[in-house]
Order: C-alpha cells, then structure tokens, then sequence
C-alpha cells in the first residue's frame, strides 16, 4: 500500500545555475542545426568555466550553420540569462567550439534503409511519470520549486524593485507534507540566490524573495511551522560558472520528477530527438500525462526500453501505484497500440523536428504549457479520450 502521511522533498536550480548555462548553450546549438536541417543529428556536451565556454561533440547537418553563428547564438544565450559579470561575461568570454561529423557506425544503426525502419539511437531505459497533485499533474514539491525560481528570475530580468539586485545562479528546495496521499503545506523552504550587492546579508535576501516565494506556493501552504533557510551560508556573489564549472546534463532530476519517479540515466539537453533518452522519456510524460487526465488513476508510471538500432520498443512497463482504475497489463497493451513508438513515430507524433529545446533547458521539461509552434507538446492531453474509450 502507498503511503498515506509523509514529508518528500525535491529541488530546483535556476538557469543561470552553471549546469543550466551549459544545458541552454548545449540546446542553442540543437535548435540552430534542426532549424537549419530538420532531420540534423547531434550530440553537444558544453562545459562552462571562468570566463570560457567549451562546446564539443558530433553533429551531421548542413555546412550553412557556421562555427561563428553558434558563437553569437552562446554569446546571446549567456547575454538572456542575466551574466554580466567580471568572471563571466556574455560579450567577453572565450568560447571554444570542437564538433566534428557523427560516427558512421552510430549513423548506420540510426538510419531507415532498404526494409529496415529508423533505429533508435542508443540503448536504454526511459520513464515517464504523471500525478495529480497539480493542475500540470506534476509532483508538488519539484513543481513548486521550479516556479519560485522562474518567478524570481522573471522579476529579476524586469528589474522589479529590490529583485534587481539578485544574481542569476540561485538553487531552490521545497519540502512537502503529505495528509491522505495529498500535499497539504511547505514545511520548509531553501532559497540561496547569487546577490549583486556585496553588503546584502541572509535576512536582507529573505527580505527581497520571500513575497515571491509566498505567492508561488498554494494558499495556506506556507505557515507560523514553515522553516526558511535563506542564503543559509551568507554571502553568495561570486556565482554561475565563474564560481563552479557546469556541464551539460547533470542536472537529470531537476529536469524530469524531482526523485518522484525512478530515471533511466539519460540526460536531455544537447540531443536531438532520434536520442531516446529525450524523446522516448517525452513519450512517456506523453502516456503517463494522459492515463491520468484520462481519470485512469492518481499517479502513473511508463517505462520504455530501447536498443540501438531497433526501432519498436523492447517493453513497455506500467506501475500505476496502486491508484489505477483499469488492469495494468490491459493498459500496457492499450498504450502500445495507442502511439507508434518507434523513434521515427513519437517524432511524427509530438512533432519534434522543430526548433524547440532551447527553452526546456531550465524550469523543467515537463509541468509546462504546450506551445502554438509546438513547443512541450509531450504535454498535451490529446490522447485521454482515446485512451478512456479502449479501456471502457
């Protein structure tokens, strides 16, 4: 039996967390290529340091997108985010870029040829979670830190009041109480925010964040009980990459379900959508979002496996968390007939092949409004009704 009555808890780090800059640099340069070249292949891992940026990795697409474009695309990503800094600065930072042509050998696998559909383009395991806790049938306490965060940095980048004299690089936890399987209230909260402002101290912070903070967060949630811990270790100016290196894809579970759901391994960012890690782990959201909007049950969990080169899926698991109002190997059969997932037909389907990673970089790939170009489109719920009416 589920547990009834607990606390969980999960974090989010803003985007100018330095793993965050290296994840928007990493799908910058995704987005460039497939806007250049719909069916571009790329693999880009991103490290950022002290005043440089490295981008490395294996791309397949057309000669049009320059090592000089992708230099003014990072410099301009870095310039959004907010770094202005003597460490870090979007206009005078060195920025270094190594990619090369995609392995043949990975390419063959990948390719439809002949009778062989498109294979998948590695091995793994993807999962895909939904629960009703939110209206974006996402896990609270992740979704709630994510939102404190864009919040903040939203009023940052509009020079709000007080807000202006925060940083970019801030770090969010939201601990939540569990009544009855539903969250009920925050009982404790962790901000730490880079300040502009050396003289700022812990209490002059809270000051700045804790109106946004108590207007992200349902009514009633925060309380007399709730505990804060605000620049809990003092001062933070020196921040983003320039006070720790970030790398692309280290942040997976700031980028899926806050640890409320398992994780096949597979980073995001950086990846185009014949990588299974990104697109079969959207798929899964996809199925998972609709079983539950669909009223099948509370919680939901899909898990996909893949290898490399073949293109229909090796399994489909559901775990349903004891909330399910249907069979869960009858919905198992009903999902795998209900979307083509082979790599070729959730691209098809969520229309991946488009311009559109550079935004789910930080705050989250899921919990997010679909978009008018297509933008989080593994958030529709299109497929409720379908899915209601094989199961009825």
């Amino acid at each position: 039996m589920p547990r009834s009555n607990y606390l969980f808890t999960s974090e989010s780090v803003s985007e100018g967390h330095p793993d965050k800059v290296s994840d928007r640099i990493s799908d910058t340069v995704v987005d460039a290529y497939i806007a250049a070249m719909p069916e571009a292949r790329l693999g880009v891992e991103t490290m950022t340091t002290t005043n440089r940026v490295v981008i490395a990795g294996e791309v397949r697409g057309p000669d049009s997108v320059t090592f000089e474009n992708l230099e003014e695309l990072t410099r301009q990503a870095v310039k959004d985010i907010g770094y202005e800094q003597d460490g870090f600065h979007w206009k005078h930072n060195e920025v270094a870029i190594y990619l090369h042509a995609q392995s043949a050998d990975i390419a063959q696998g990948v390719d439809a040829a002949g009778n062989k559909d498109e294979g998948a383009g590695d091995q793994g395991i993807m999962f895909g979670y939904a629960a009703d806790e939110t209206p974006e049938l996402m896990p609270a306490p992740l979704f709630y830190a994510h939102k404190i965060l864009k919040d903040l940095a939203d009023a940052r980048k509009k020079g709000e009041g007080d807000a202006a004299k925060l940083g970019p690089d801030a770090k969010s936890q939201v601990t939540v109480r569990y009544e009855n399987g539903r969250p009920v209230e925050a009982t404790q909260i962790v901000l730490s925010t880079q300040h502009l402002d050396e003289s700022l101290d812990s209490a002059d912070v809270r000051a700045i964040v804790e109106p946004y903070i108590r207007a992200a967060l349902p009514q009633g949630w925060v309380n007399e009980g709730t505990v804060w811990h605000v620049n809990p270790t003092g001062k933070f100016v020196i921040g983003g990459p320039d006070g720790d290196c970030g790398l692309t894809g280290r942040k997976i579970i700031v980028d899926t379900y806050g640890g409320a759901a398992p994780h096949g391994g597979g980073a995001f960012s950086g990846k185009d959508p014949t990588k299974v890690d990104r697109s079969a782990a959207y798929a899964a959201r996809y199925l998972a979002k609709n079983v539950v909007a669909a009223g099948l049950a509370r919680r939901a969990t899909i898990q996909l496996a893949y290898a490399i080169g073949v293109s229909k899926p090796l399994s489909i698991y559901v775990d349903l968390h004891g909330t399910g109002q249907v069979d869960e190997a009858k919905l198992e059969s009903v999902l795998m007939d209900a979307m083509d997932l082979s790599p070729r037909g959730i691209r098809t389907a969520l229309g991946l092949n488009k311009p559109i990673y550079a935004r789910t970089a930080a705050y989250g790939h899921f919990g997010r409004a679909p978009e008018a170009d297509g933008g989080f489109s593994w958030e529709r719920t299109d497929l409720a009704q379908k899915l209601k009416s094989a199961l009825s």
